[in-house]
Order: structure tokens, then sequence, then C-alpha cells
């Protein structure tokens, strides 16, 4: 990847909550500079709400977090967006995502995965890649799927799929572990 666009930030151009914000994140992951934050973290008041939104996708959603941290990891692989596949494998983890189970999402609904995972990787697949779902697949989600849960699902897979566009078009640069 080329340089970054917009060069991460110190404490002068984010700010003393952004800065604080974003050291915190860099501690918490055991990276030096958490990119993300630092360089997104320049547009002050609106990484705040961006920050909020985002945290109501994830962790605070109305899905599992293992559905969240599969979602995204999938989003993030159709993307080809590094910057999220690393920081997501690592959450991920956390949500008992490891090993076969993380390649088996990375090769996708037709991986061998009960209709409730195979339902929602495929719906992520569609929403990315087509900007709709297909109705055949919306009922197959829907089995498994509240109202409320059908929503924040398409909010998560755009939240995730708009994130990976922002990543790429400002070259931000993947971070460097400890």
């Amino acid at each position: 990847m080329s340089s970054p666009r917009i060069s991460p930030g110190g404490l002068r151009e984010l700010g003393p909550f952004n800065w604080v914000f974003a050291r915190g994140a860099a501690l918490a992951t055991g990276v030096d500079d958490a990119h993300i934050f630092s360089t997104l973290g320049r547009a002050k008041g609106l990484f705040r709400g961006w920050l909020h939104y985002s945290a109501r996708m994830m962790p605070f959603g109305k899905l599992s977090r293992k559905d969240s941290e599969m979602i995204i990891i999938r989003v993030a692989h159709l993307r080809q967006c590094d910057y999220e596949m690393d920081h997501h494998r690592r959450l991920g983890a956390r949500a008992g995502i490891t090993g076969s189970l993380y390649d088996d999402i990375i090769a996708g609904p037709d991986a061998g995965w009960g209709d409730r995972e195979r339902s929602l990787l495929l719906a992520t697949d569609q929403l990315v890649e087509s900007r709709d779902i297909s109705d055949d697949a919306w009922a197959a989600l829907a089995r498994h799927l509240t109202d409320e849960q059908l929503i924040a699902f398409v909010l998560l897979v755009n939240q995730y799929d708009s994130l990976a566009t922002t990543l790429g078009t400002l070259r931000i640069e993947r971070d460097v572990k400890k």
C-alpha cells in the first residue's frame, strides 16, 4: 500500500479526548499507534460521533459478539481490507473465532456451515457484492434473526464495508505490534 494520504495525528491534531482515546486503544491492542483512531480522530467531533455509532454496531450491538465478528471478518475478507482483517482476527479470537473456524469464515457460506451461519455469511456476501440481499437469502436470514437484528445486520455489514472503503481511500497503514 502506498503512504497514508492523511498521516496519523498527535495531541495537537486530535485534541485531548481523541488523543487519549487513540493512545488507550493502542495500549489495549499492543501496538505503537492505532492508526485508524489517530487518523480518523483528526475529524474531531465527527470522529466521536462515528465512535458512538460504531460501538452501537459492535460490541454493543443487537447481534452476538461471535456473529458480529464472523460478519466483520467476512466483510474484511471480501473487501481485501488487511487493516480490518488484522484487527478483527484479534477481536474475533476473543469471541471464540480461531483456527479452522476463522478459515471457514474466509472460505465462505459453502464451507460446511449449519443453516444459521451459512445464512449470515451468504447474506453478507450478497450485500457486499450486490448492495442487496435476494429474497431467498433474506428468508433464510429471517429464520434466525428478529426484525431488530435484521436491521442491525444490514447496518453492521454496511458499516464495515464503508470502513473498508475509508481505510483504503485514506491509505491508513496497518498497525505494528510492539
